[in-house]
C-alpha cells in the first residue's frame, strides 16, 4: 500500500470517528427523530389501511349488485322457460353468465382485500406496540442521562469545592501563622520594655509588698504589728480633740 493510499486510509477513519463521535453526542436527538420518522410511517400505514378498506367496501358493494342483478336474471330465465321462449331464455342465460364470472372476481378481489387488510392490521398493531415499548424505553433512558448528567454535575462541583476548601484553609493556615508572629513579637516588645524600665522592678516590689500602695497579706499584716496592744482591743477608739469639740459644739446647738 503506497503511502498516498494510506493517508486517504486515515482521513477515512479519521472522519469515521468524527462522524461516530458526533453520533454519540446527539444520541438522545437522533433517537427522537427516528422515532418521529416511525411515527409517520405508521400514520401513513394506517392511511393505506383505510383506503385498502375502502376499495374493498366498494368491491363488496358491487358485488351486492351483482348478486341483486344474478337474482333478477334467473327469474326472468325461469319465466322465459315457462313461457316457452328458449331463444329469450338464452339471451338472459348469456346475461347471467357474464355476472356470475364478476361474483367470482369479486369474491377473489375481496378475499384479497380481506388478507391484505388482515395484515396491515397485525402490521399496525406489533408497530404500534414496539413503537410504544421504544418510547418508553427512551424515557427511561433520558432520565437515566439526566440522573448521570447531575451526578456528573455534583461530582464536577464537589471535586472543585474540595479545592476551594483546601486553598481556603491554606489561607488560614498562613493567617494564623501571621497572628502567632505578630503576637510573639508584641510580647517580646513587651517583656523586653519591662526589663529595660521600672516595670520589672514595680512588679517585684509589688510582690514582695513594699509599695506604699501594696495590698498584700504581709504587709497588711506588718501594718497591725506596728500599732500599740490597746488599739487592738474591741474598745472603741477615743476621736481627737478636735474631733470631740467639734461634736460639743453640735450638742449645744441643738
Amino acid at each position: 500500500m503506497s503511502i498516498l493510499q494510506k493517508i486517504l486510509t486515515l482521513f477515512r477513519g479519521t472522519a469515521h470517528e468524527a462522524g461516530q463521535a458526533v453520533v454519540d453526542a446527539n444520541a438522545l436527538k437522533i433517537l427522537d427523530q427516528e422515532i418521529r420518522d416511525a411515527g409517520t410511517e405508521l400514520a401513513r400505514s394506517k392511511e393505506e389501511l383505510t383506503k385498502v378498506m375502502a376499495q374493498r367496501q366498494l368491491q363488496a358493494n358491487r358485488s351486492k349488485d351483482r348478486f341483486a342483478k344474478k337474482a333478477e336474471y334467473e327469474t326472468y330465465i325461469a319465466g322465459a322457460l315457462r313461457q316457452g321462449n328458449e331463444q329469450l331464455a338464452r339471451e338472459v342465460a348469456e346475461r347471467l353468465a357474464a355476472v356470475e364470472t364478476d361474483l367470482k372476481n369479486d369474491e377473489q378481489a375481496i378475499a384479497s382485500f380481506d388478507a391484505s387488510i388482515n395484515q396491515l392490521k397485525t402490521a399496525i398493531s406489533a408497530t404500534e406496540r414496539k413503537l410504544a415499548r421504544v418510547k418508553q424505553q427512551v424515557d427511561t433512558v433520558k432520565a437515566t442521562e439526566a440522573v448521570q448528567r447531575a451526578q456528573t454535575a455534583v461530582a464536577s462541583r464537589h471535586s472543585g469545592a474540595n479545592g476551594k476548601v483546601t486553598t481556603a484553609l491554606d489561607s488560614l493556615e498562613r493567617i494564623q501563622q501571621r497572628q502567632a508572629e505578630r503576637g510573639a513579637r508584641l510580647e517580646a516588645a513587651a517583656q523586653l520594655e519591662s526589663e529595660s524600665g521600672d516595670g520589672d522592678l514595680n512588679k517585684r516590689l509589688e510582690a514582695a509588698g513594699l509599695l506604699p500602695e501594696s495590698t498584700s497579706v504581709d504587709n497588711i499584716l506588718e501594718r497591725f504589728r506596728e500599732k500599740p496592744v490597746q488599739q487592738l482591743s474591741h474598745e472603741p477608739l477615743s476621736l481627737p480633740a478636735a474631733e470631740v469639740k467639734q461634736a460639743d459644739q453640735v450638742e449645744r446647738k441643738d
